[in-house]
């Protein structure tokens, strides 16, 4: 199990950047990404085959920066989230895959 984390600073300033990093997050959601911090998007992938098939369906936009890093299961579970001050858990895995049609 690995988990797939995308993190991006794209350009908000005109009508025009802000629907092109709108339609980004959204294309991140639809492949089944979750929001775990603005700016910043994780999925659980059953295998690295599945990881190398979503970073081939990611579309960064022209303008701003899209980093993607990989992590274990077991490095995901050591993560320390804090939320307004006190530790909280990191999200877990699904407990079974789901499938879109």
């Amino acid at each position: 199990m690995a988990w797939l984390v995308v993190m991006f600073d794209l350009p908000v300033g005109t009508k025009e950047e802000r629907r092109i990093a709108t339609r980004f997050r959204k294309d991140l959601e639809r492949d089944g990404f979750n929001r775990i911090q603005y700016s910043v998007y994780a999925r659980a992938c059953p295998s690295l085959a599945k990881v190398e098939t979503h970073l081939r369906r990611l579309r960064p936009p022209q303008e701003g920066e899209v980093r993607a890093l990989v992590l274990t299961d077991l490095q995901w579970s050591a993560m320390r989230v804090f939320f307004g001050g006190r530790a909280k858990e990191p999200e877990r895995r699904p407990e079974q895959l789901q499938f879109f049609f």
